[in-house]
This record gives structure tokens, C-alpha cells and sequence, in this order.
């Protein structure tokens, strides 16, 4: 029988997966796999797990928050031999998984990891850190570690709004120097992200419908930090019909962004904190996780990614690899 390490965050969103444990379980036997359960203790625990194992295992399989996903995918980039990654969301928001069109249905999710294909997606490599789909500094960026987990679980994506509101009157600005693909941006920003994902915090297209999972390239949302309030209003609008106001957001795509500052910034990385920098290089590991994912869903992925390439190219004249 093939090997599985399934490690699994017992505290994550609504508890959804503990009444279902034992199914998801019997669904991994069935499908030809020897499976040893993990329940993790505490914060960073799945990361210790990832590391630390020592057996000879097929595929790595998570289940909770976007946090415990992104402990796993950081884990196994760091070990010399890389395995396939099954995840069953169970958080509360579950951006990557919502872009990637994995199941938010338990059992479907289970059912996609052993009987799906392996899809080569995108990872971040941030300094000595990585990331899966997300990492930001500025406005907001604290909301997911800094709201407690009772709260999301009761509220969901209200408990964001609810704890984002409360610093609209306490603007955050950083002065940035930003390199990327032989140009230089140096301005005031409230807010950045470095994004792979359709979906940020819940909300979808905020970052453009045009997100292509394995091509090699960032999505790039650096927001001036506003003069006035007809500038903040102005910004909230873009935001709310997703639609960039280059009068107030640099947008762009790039493989490599550096990120300079003469104070240290807090970056959060798929949600969770990732500490303070004054400098901050970012690069795309092209295609380096495997992810497994519907047959079904990798062929849509694919043919989108044709007619996604064509249109960037017409519109921005970069050249993409396929």
C-alpha cells in the first residue's frame, strides 16, 4: 500500500472535520493508502511535523485553515525530496482552495485526494520563508491573526470586516523602495500584496480575474497611501467594482519583486504573521508544489490558461512560458 502522512488542525473553523474524521479516514484506506493520522498541539506544529518525519511517505495530506496549509507547503519545500500535498480546507475563509476549486464538502475533498491528479502549482519564496497564495504588509494585513479564532468561527468573513474597520482612522504608512523586472517604484503604500489567487480574505476578483496558478508570475497590488478622503473614497471604490485606479494602486505581474524600507515592515504570509523586514525579496518557485486536484478541474485549469495567456499577452506584451 502507498504511504500517507495525514496531518490535521482539530481547532481549525467550525470543527467541520471532527464529526467526519472517521470517514475522511475509511475514504483514504479505500483508496489504496497506509494512513498515519496527526492531530496538531499548537501554532507551528504542522511545520514541525513536515520537517521532522522520517518515514518514506507517497503524499502529505492536510486539513484546516489556509495557516496549517501553508505550514505544510513550507515544510516540505525546505525538505530535499518534495512529495504531492492533499489538502481538505476546513478553515475559515480557505482562499487557495476556493481558487483552485477544491471542494469546501469534507468528504468531496477527501475523495478528490486520492482519487484526483497532481497539479504543479506556484510557491513563494519570501526571504528564507515561503508562501502559498498570499503575502502582505500594511492595512488589514493583521485582521487574520489578530481576530480571535472564536470570533471567526461564530462571524466568518464579518469578523474581518467587523475587526478591519476599526483601523480605516488609523492609516498605516510605510515609504517603500520596490524593484521589479529592471524598474523602480518608490512611494508611500498603506498597503501591498504579492498574490497567487483569485480569492484574498474571502473575497473573489479582487485581484483580477486573469490569475494563472503555474505560470511563473505574481500579481503585484501596492496601494498609495491617500492624501486626502476623497483619495480613500476614491481607493474603496476601486476596490468595491475591482477595478484598478492607477491614480492610487501600482498593478503588476512579475516572477521577482525586492522590497526596501529603512523601518521594519510586518509582512503577514497566507494569514499568518511573518514577522518584521526592512527588506524583502519575493520569488515565484515555478510549478514547485504539487497539489493533488480534480482530473476535471486541472483540464478547465489548463484551457484557461491558454486563453489567459493570449489576452495578458495583448494586453501587457509580457512574455509567459507555458
Amino acid at each position: 500500500m502507498k504511504k500517507m502522512l495525514f496531518i490535521y488542525n482539530p481547532n481549525s473553523g467550525t470543527g467541520v472535520l471532527k464529526p467526519k474524521l472517521a470517514d475522511v479516514i475509511d475514504i483514504f484506506v479505500k483508496g489504496g493508502y497506509d494512513v498515519t493520522t496527526y492531530p496538531t498541539q499548537c501554532y507551528h506544529d504542522a511545520l514541525a511535523k513536515t520537517l521532522s518525519y522520517t518515514e518514506d511517505y507517497d503524499i502529505i495530506v492536510c486539513s484546516g485553515g489556509d495557516g496549517t496549509l501553508d505550514e505544510v507547503v513550507t515544510g516540505v519545500s525546505k525538505r530535499a525530496q518534495k512529495v504531492p500535498i492533499g489538502y481538505i480546507p476546513a478553515g475559515t475563509t480557505n482562499d487557495f482552495a476556493q481558487s483552485l476549486h477544491i471542494s469546501s464538502n469534507i468528504l468531496q475533498a477527501a475523495e478528490a485526494v486520492v482519487s484526483g491528479v497532481p497539479f504543479p502549482c506556484d510557491v513563494g519564496k519570501f526571504n528564507d520563508d515561503y508562501f502559498v497564495y498570499i503575502a502582505a504588509f500594511g492595512l488589514f494585513t493583521d485582521v487574520s491573526y489578530g481576530t480571535k479564532q472564536s470570533m471567526k468561527n461564530v462571524l466568518g468573513h464579518l469578523a474581518y470586516i467587523l475587526e478591519g474597520s476599526k483601523q480605516i482612522f488609523n492609516i498605516p504608512s510605510y515609504h517603500i523602495r520596490v524593484v521589479h523586472d529592471g524598474e523602480e517604484i518608490e512611494d508611500d503604500f498603506m498597503f501591498g500584496m504579492v498574490t497567487n489567487s483569485r480569492s484574498v480574505g474571502g473575497f473573489k476578483g479582487i485581484v483580477g480575474k486573469d490569475v494563472i496558478f503555474d505560470d511563473g508570475l505574481f500579481e503585484v497590488t501596492l496601494i498609495k497611501t491617500p492624501k486626502s478622503p476623497i483619495a480613500i473614497n476614491e481607493i474603496i471604490a476601486s476596490l468595491v467594482i475591482k477595478q484598478i485606479d492607477s491614480n492610487h494602486v501600482y498593478s503588476f505581474r512579475s516572477g521577482e519583486v525586492r522590497f526596501e524600507s529603512a523601518e521594519e515592515i510586518p509582512w503577514t504570509l497566507d494569514g499568518e504573521f511573518g514577522g518584521g523586514h526592512d527588506e524583502v525579496n519575493i520569488k515565484n518557485q515555478k510549478q514547485a508544489l504539487s497539489i493533488m486536484i480534480k482530473e476535471d478541474t486541472k483540464t478547465h485549469l489548463e484551457e484557461k490558461k491558454e486563453e489567459l495567456i493570449e489576452k495578458i499577452k495583448e494586453e501587457e506584451g509580457l512574455v509567459i512560458e507555458k
